[in-house]
């Protein structure tokens, strides 16, 4: 059965470099890589995922190696990176509906929306903001948790 899951870049930094979560995002990557699920994110990650990893660099969090090794991890993943425009005009509404300063979060769960599927992420302020009402997003703490 081939599904379709939405994930943030918090949930793919945590499978690239040591943080709280990292082992849960792992096997659960590993677990939609067998099972042959889709894994899809508004383009915005890409650039996310790489801006996170060479600030890690740069603070020294991580070595240069480390950034490497990683960044190339990164890019043999496979996610379908989304340019819908139907996310901008969401991502917007999305973002004032749960007040939200930025609209990066929004755009996640705009595509998630739009593709009738769950989001995945690592950012437990994002998912305490709109569990109430999106039961479809879930929180990465919860599987460690569980």
């Amino acid at each position: 059965m081939n599904s379709l899951v939405c994930v943030d870049a918090n949930v793919i930094l945590r499978s690239l470099v040591p943080a709280p979560f990292s082992e849960a995002a792992e096997a659960l990557l590993t677990r939609w890589q067998q099972e042959g699920t889709t894994l899809i994110a508004p383009s915005l990650l890409a650039f996310e995922v790489i801006s996170s990893l060479r600030r890690l660099v740069y603070l020294d969090e991580i070595t240069r190696e480390e950034g490497e090794e990683a960044f190339e991890k990164f890019l043999k993943l496979n996610i379908r990176l989304s340019q819908r425009r139907a996310i901008f005009p969401l991502a917007w509404r999305l973002a004032k509906e749960f007040n939200q300063p930025r609209a990066y979060d929004a755009a996640y769960l705009a595509l998630a929306y739009l593709s009738g599927c769950q989001l995945w992420t690592a950012d437990e302020r994002l998912y305490n903001r709109v569990k109430d009402r999106l039961e479809w997003v879930k929180w990465l703490g919860s599987i460690s948790a569980a």
